[in-house]
């Protein structure tokens, strides 16, 4: 038998791929077509004027096929910084930029350079499964950090983590998977905690255009010394619709990026021509569309408080962007409940578990829903099902 990896053999599958399999064999009638709620992904392909724009790259420019730089493009680069010091009210340049296949490259790639084998990352739970996947592979261990009133984190409870092994704390806002937004005050606390005791802090706003708050998140850009501390993570892939395209950024000091740049050229090489293409047209053409994407997710959001307020023994811990965190009242754990809820109920969401340290009790007792996948109109239906469940 060939070796394994026995870090690789310790870190879990992928859950989204796991709740796939629980769909293998199980028919879903015409009248009650399956609602999934599972995955936090655009189910449109992009606008129809981004998709020309796409063509067009790949008919006519024989750039689009070729090698680019490993840090990406210089046009989208410099757009992503002009865009980022006008909304944060910080000075972002085009070297403190990389462009990267997709948020959780740019993930992998900050903490390849912050992190190895035996050190310690402090994450909030319920964490991103795949951050946590990442670091497991990498021999790095993941500080669990419980969050509070609103599955807000609080920085001083990070403080008691902090170990001479630590090197970094990730936070993801608006988050993935309870869809808290973090207010200003935290995420500035957490920054002081971090560049008090010499780490990172990770931030990855994903789904940043889908905040509900109008205005900067946090004002950590305006520090002059923000790349001492600072890396950002975001994602054009929900913005845009360009999912499959794989293309995210990474904003950090230019000294970290040249260290980011050994690890993306060795993994990818670039990031994907198109992609980068598409990123950028979008960023200059589509800023009334995305307002328009936001709204309709914020309309989904309102709908999906306001259906869970009326599910009896159901409890809504957090909200926003494309997600729910939802605690059940059934006497069954949450991975027995989504298995369930396929068959009986047509539902495919997440189970806590998947989310949360093995063995804590709190993962069994949650679901997460990605109630962005769905319309306003639909959210009701969902409702309907998850009402007539009977375990």
């Amino acid at each position: 038998m060939l070796p394994l990896n026995p870090a690789l053999a310790a870190t879990f599958r992928p859950p989204v791929m796991e709740a796939r399999r629980w769909l293998e064999g199980v028919s879903f009638p015409p009248d009650r077509p399956l609602i999934n709620v599972s995955q936090a992904a655009p189910v449109d392909p992009p606008p129809e004027p981004l998709r020309q724009a796409l063509a067009e790259a790949a008919l006519n420019r024989p750039e689009a096929h070729l090698y680019g730089p490993v840090l990406g493009n210089p046009d989208l680069r410099e757009e992503v910084a002009a865009q980022w010091t006008a909304a944060y009210g910080g000075q972002v340049t085009a070297g403190n930029v990389a462009i990267t296949q997709g948020c959780n490259q740019a993930f992998c790639a900050a903490l390849a350079t912050l992190a190895g084998q035996g050190d310690e990352v402090i994450v909030p739970v319920p964490w991103y499964f795949n951050h946590k996947m990442w670091l497991d592979m990498q021999g790095v261990k993941t500080v669990p950090l419980t969050c509070g009133q609103g599955m807000v984190p609080d920085a001083d409870q990070a403080a008691a983590l902090v170990t001479d092994r630590t090197r970094a704390i990730v936070l993801v806002s608006p988050n993935n998977p309870s869809g808290a937004e973090y207010p200003p005050e935290v995420i500035r606390a957490f920054f002081d905690l971090a560049r008090a005791r010499g780490l990172a802090l990770v931030l990855d706003e994903t789904y940043r255009d889908f905040d509900s708050r109008d205005g900067a998140p946090h004002d950590l850009f305006a520090d002059p010394d923000w790349g001492d501390t600072l890396i950002q993570l975001y994602s054009f892939s929900k913005a845009y619709r360009l999912t499959g395209h794989r293309v995210g950024a990474m904003i950090a000091s230019p000294a970290r990026l040249i260290e980011a740049e050994k690890f993306l050229d060795t993994v990818a090489i670039c990031p994907s021509q198109l992609g980068q293409i598409g990123a950028l047209w979008g960023m200059r053409n589509l800023g009334d569309w995305l307002a328009g994407e936001r709204a309709d997710i914020l309309r989904r959001g309102a709908a999906m408080v306001e259906g869970m307020a009326g599910l009896e023994g159901w409890r809504l811990k957090g909200c926003g962007a494309y997600f729910g965190w939802a605690e059940h009242p059934f006497d069954i754990a949450s991975p027995d409940l989504a298995r369930r809820l396929v068959a009986e109920a047509g539902v495919l969401l997440l189970p806590g578990t998947m989310f949360m340290p093995e063995g804590d009790p709190a993962g069994a007792r949650h679901v997460r829903i990605a109630f962005a996948n769905i319309d306003a109109s639909g959210i009701p239906a969902l409702m309907a099902r998850l009402s007539g469940f009977r375990p």
